[in-house]
């Protein structure tokens, strides 16, 4: 499995990330003719150049806009390219008056979907631009389709995004990971005077997201929203250097001269630890949280959503039916215990597991189908086995079975329930002689 490492000392930035992207082989010339189906070409003009940071040389990736509208109007966070390290003491007023166009969720989501880019690099930009309205709509108290992006919305976000996860489906990489982010420091000038490092929306990603961040002694805004939404979307962990045969490391380049080399060191390789992966489909688009997982040698350390409301005002039939919902609607797990409500009235504990980007439909069926009020959300880790499904003969044809393996060592063979069941119904068995067959069928096969 081919993974990924944003390793980011000075912070990260989108511009950072596509620099290196590039200086990690991605042809600039096919990032540029995958933006240009978002039919906004006429906004700006890209190019690269090596740059060196402390001695050691980088790629920096520019983005040049045209046509910007000084009318627009100061953006919520930066003065220039949002993408760019801020610096707080040299803001020029051309600076401050360069923007790109000011777009909403929903017009950017468009463009999106309307260009035909890869299914991959569609879905992850969909789910950055979405994690950063859900951030900024926070901070404001308004709906995340109702934010005015003025830095999200600009053409360099679009390009910085929508560049980034082109970069990594061309690289072909399954799995990305992001090392703990560094806060910065001091202050940055907004649309309504100065806002504290990490500005609001950096700091309610990382919030969202439980990021690990620690100080480097650097007082500078270092992550940008973007580069933090990029990192809380498609990372599937914060964590030190994973497991890897390393292959490729590209060196993407911040625009300051920093104490230490201002350079997002994107390693590349091959995973060691094998473990389940499934591919992205367009239907499991993220709109809050990206699951975060840790492999280990012998199990699979998963970050997963819960769910919990206490019910006493609704139906058995209402529960019942929420199951179903639920699990149709790609909850992990979904069960209830009696619990004793006030007024000493009886109700049930309604719990959900889910994989944190389906918490928001869960979310969705809860609220629809039961008479909650409230749903408690929590993060929480848990260990799993690494799975494989085997397409097992037998006499009645053929039966799944679901394999637990603790690194090479197989600790757990289950019999498919409803293939087992289907085969019971049809036959008039006993479903527990159904799967004993298969069990011994899969032994005899050892």
């Amino acid at each position: 499995m081919k993974i990924a490492y944003l390793d980011c000392p000075t912070g990260i930035a989108g511009d950072m990330c596509l620099g290196a992207l590039v200086h990690a082989g991605v042809p600039l010339e096919y990032i540029m003719e995958k933006l240009n189906l978002l039919g906004i070409a006429q906004e700006y003009e890209l190019s690269t150049e090596k740059v060196h940071r402390n001695g050691i040389m980088a790629t920096k990736f520019h983005v040049k806009l045209i046509h910007a509208n000084p009318e627009d109007g100061e953006p919520l966070t930066f003065d220039s390219h949002h993408h760019h390290h801020h610096d707080t003491e040299n803001d020029s007023s051309a600076e401050k008056n360069h923007h790109a166009h000011n777009r909403h969720l929903p017009e950017i989501e468009a463009l999106i979907k309307k260009a035909g880019l890869p299914e991959r690099a569609e879905v992850w930009s969909l789910a950055v631009f979405r994690k950063l309205a859900a951030a900024e709509g926070a901070v404001h108290g308004i709906a995340p389709e109702k934010v005015h992006f003025h830095e999200v919305g600009a053409t360099d976000a679009i390009i910085d995004i929508v560049g980034t996860c082109l970069g990594l489906d061309w690289l072909n990489i399954d799995e990305l990971y992001c090392s703990p982010l560094p806060t910065g420091g001091g202050t940055v000038r907004a649309a309504h005077g100065r806002l504290p490092v990490p500005v609001p929306a950096v700091l309610k990603l990382w919030e969202l997201h439980n990021v690990p961040v620690y100080s480097n002694g650097i007082e500078k805004e270092l992550c940008t929203p973007t580069g933090s939404a990029i990192a809380c979307a498609i990372a599937r962990g914060f964590c030190s250097y994973p497991s890897m045969s390393l292959q490729c490391v590209g060196l993407g380049a911040g625009s300051q001269n920093l104490a230490i080399p201002n350079i997002l060191r994107l390693w590349i390789g091959e995973s060691k630890a094998q473990t389940q992966h499934s591919h992205i489909k367009k239907s499991d688009v993220p709109t809050t949280e990206v699951p975060y997982n840790v492999s280990t040698e012998n199990s699979h350390l998963e970050t997963v959503s819960v769910l919990e409301t206490q019910i006493d005002d609704c139906s058995p039939q209402a529960i019942a039916y929420t199951f179903d919902t639920l699990l149709a609607a790609g909850a992990l797990d979904v069960f209830t215990q009696p619990v004793t409500m006030k007024k000493n009235r009886l109700g049930v504990l309604l719990t959900v597991i889910c994989t944190a980007e389906n918490l928001s439909v869960c979310e969705e069926v809860i609220f629809r189908e039961t008479t909650t009020l409230g749903i408690r959300q929590s993060l929480q880790q848990r260990s799993i086995l690494a799975r494989e499904i085997h397409q097992l003969e037998t006499e009645y044809g053929t039966i799944r079975v679901k394999v637990g393996k603790m690194g090479n060592k197989i600790v757990n063979v289950q019999p498919e329930y409803e293939d087992c069941a289907k085969v019971a119904r049809r036959e008039n068995m006993p479903l527990m002689e159904v799967q004993k067959m298969v069990l011994q069928n899969w032994k005899k096969r050892e």
